[in-house]
């Protein structure tokens, strides 16, 4: 019809009519396509009369845009406008695009991988240092600072570190000698020899001063008659011609043991840095904190008193932060390739690092979370929770062989063929299977932390952990006792739930008094069986963690 295709028209300057390409043949197409058409004509068509026209008014009319979906334009844009704009931005930055691209491309991780599986447990081994030792920055600036103004001021020193175990000292402290000698050469100044020393595994401890001395390459000249304490005191008592030129930084590691084993050598030790001409940085290495104020004193009186630094127990939010640093870098150790197309990437864009690329997904955050939260509470110690990641890994590769191992068991009798099993083992994994869960952490922190309350729940018959598992149910919130009546409803919803044969409420009575004597609940006194108040005597996080490690009482207790 001529008055739609007026209707439709395009007014072009000069005031001619330009018809709409659907109505050329005068048929009206009302398929979905025509107005795809419609739309890129008219853009097409406003992209070439834009010159022209003298304002947006004059254009085809468009549909009126809310306000409040407008934030960088008027409501008068047109919504092809604002997505021409994104496309031409997007088309900018081919470096972007890319790297979006490389990161929808992450392999995932699969435990039944034996290469994969080493990769993650060598990350998380003790031995293995990172590449960066975050949560210490302020204990190694110190200690950094310290033997930089020796090494300036040719200044001999003195310092005494201590700390907990598993908090990082003896590792802190490689890594500042390596920034120390970097450092010594490219300011200009001569990078001190090291001398690093385990306490513990000295068979003598006076064999200390021979080794210092065997360092400094001076053993030779001394005679049978002058032990090494005396040559070196001698030595850097006196200015001497050949004197040594560079400064000797001696690391004693476990020096609790000399506190310990024999405080004279101690004390010796420390003295040769306030001779008149030493050349020696001292820096002691020791576990416990409080051996300081045995033997600080005496040294304050011989006018060695050294300076102290003290790395405190990890928190933690802090062990949280040391293991995902730990575990990301594991991507690409494992995938060169991947790896390689992303460094391709990093060189252009100078703004990633492989640490930040690479989100590694191995534990759940709530594992991770748990295992932090106990080692935290219980000494702070890094070298445990390593050990309780690994053994938490191996406990995911154990259930993953049973899985596998039962998939099998009807195969032997032909109920299923390889193929399905082998599909049937995929798809398994690719849910909560191939990643680390909490309870795996649960079981391997039972291993490390035995407590006496958790050994006992978990060595209880079945009927009394479903009571202690109804009664964690029952008390949450600010429900703190409940009758046995109230409890045998609940302890009777769980053995419904997963068809286990429920006892008797005579006998619920009498197994809550066995839980009583053993002081895991509280019974009290009424007229009636059933009216009695039964109250936890132990924390409900120990129920928790005790039974975590069960599936059944996993599902129970995730249950609202």
């Amino acid at each position: 019809m001529p008055t739609i295709v007026d209707r439709r028209s395009t007014r072009v300057s000069g005031g001619s009519k330009v018809a709409d390409p659907i109505a050329i043949n005068g048929e009206i197409d009302s398929t979905p396509q025509k107005r795809k058409l419609r739309s890129s004509s008219t853009t097409e068509d406003s992209r070439v009369t834009s010159d022209l026209t003298p304002s947006p008014l004059k254009s085809s009319p468009s549909k009126w845009k809310s306000p409040r979906r407008c934030v960088n334009d008027s409501p008068k844009t047109t919504p092809n406008a604002n997505r021409g704009a994104k496309a031409v931005n997007l088309s900018k930055s081919p470096v972007k695009r890319r790297l979006s691209e490389s990161f929808l491309e992450k392999p995932m991780w699969n435990p039944r991988d034996m290469e994969q599986l080493n990769g993650v447990k060598e990350a998380l081994h003790v031995s293995r240092a990172p590449s960066n030792l975050v949560c210490r920055e302020v204990e190694n600036n110190r200690i950094l600072e310290f033997c930089k103004q020796a090494v300036e001021q040719e200044k001999a020193g003195s310092l005494y570190i201590c700390g907990c175990p598993g908090t990082g000292k003896s590792l802190s402290m490689e890594k500042v000698n390596k920034v120390l000698v970097n450092w010594a050469k490219e300011s200009g100044f001569q990078a001190p020899d090291t001398l690093s020393l385990n306490c513990s595994s000295l068979s003598n401890t006076s064999d200390i001063f021979g080794k210092i001395l065997d360092k400094i390459k001076l053993r030779r000249k001394i005679n049978s008659c002058t032990s090494p304490l005396q040559y070196l005191q001698k030595m850097f008592s006196e200015k001497q011609q050949s004197a040594v030129t560079k400064m000797l930084l001696i690391v004693a590691d476990e020096l609790d043991y000399l506190i310990t084993k024999d405080r004279a050598v101690l004390h010796e030790l420390f003295m040769l840095t306030t001779l008149p001409f030493s050349r020696f940085i001292l820096i002691g290495i020791a576990n416990a904190i409080d051996l300081a104020d045995k033997f600080l004193p005496k040294l304050q009186s011989l006018n060695c008193k050294p300076a102290v630094v003290t790395f405190r127990a990890y928190s933690k939010d802090q062990i949280i932060s040391i293991l995902q640093q730990r575990l990301k870098p594991v991507l690409c150790y494992l995938h060169k390739a991947w790896c390689k197309s992303f460094l391709m990437v990093n060189r252009v864009t100078n703004n990633f690092t492989v640490e930040q690329a690479f989100p590694y997904t191995v534990f759940q955050p709530q594992a991770l979370e748990l295992c932090a939260r106990k080692v935290a509470s219980a000494s702070g110690d890094m070298r445990k929770a390593l050990w309780i990641c690994r053994s938490a890994i191996e406990i995911l590769e154990s259930d993953i062989r049973d899985s596998i191992n039962s998939l099998d068991l009807p195969s032997l009798h032909g109920g299923v063929s390889d193929q399905q099993r082998d599909c049937a083992c995929d798809k398994a994994l690719i849910h909560e299977s191939n990643v680390v869960r909490v309870d795996h952490v649960a079981i391997a922190l039972s291993k490390a932390y035995r407590s006496p309350v958790v050994d006992t729940i978990q060595s209880l018959p079945q009927h009394q952990q479903i009571i202690l598992c109804s009664a964690v149910k029952l008390f949450r919130g600010k429900k703190k006792d409940a009758t046995i009546g109230e409890l045998n409803i609940s302890y009777l919803d769980i053995c419904k739930s997963t068809l286990i044969p429920p006892a008797g409420i005579m006998e619920l009575s009498s197994m809550c008094r066995v839980l009583g004597d053993q002081g895991i609940l509280k019974l009290g006194k009424a007229r009636e069986e059933k009216l009695s108040r039964v109250t936890l005597k132990v924390d409900e996080a120990d129920i928790t963690f005790a039974l975590q490690g069960i599936r059944f009482f996993r599902n129970c207790l995730q249950q609202s």
